[in-house]
């Protein structure tokens, strides 16, 4: 949906005519409340990203991982 970049900026542009905050900021909000966020190893080598590319206070977790993690949550979102 990047579509050469104006998938982005459509994006930006609808969430902030809406009154949306920045998606950088909901999740600075989300963690600030306890919201744990992980990054999937295999998806960062499949798609090429390095762990210094990740926002700061993202945990880095395998399948192994969010299954257990999952299985104790309350709530749980998996994208």
């Amino acid at each position: 949906m990047n579509m050469g970049g104006m998938g982005t900026a459509m994006m930006k542009k609808i969430m902030n005519d809406k009154n949306v905050d920045s998606l950088e900021m909901l999740v600075k909000k989300a963690m600030a409340q306890g919201v744990k966020i992980v990054a999937c190893t295999m998806s960062m080598d499949v798609m090429g990203i390095k762990e210094e590319e990740l926002i700061d206070g993202v945990e880095l977790g395998g399948v192994g991982a969010y299954l257990g993690d999952a299985a104790e949550s309350n709530v749980n979102l998996f994208i």
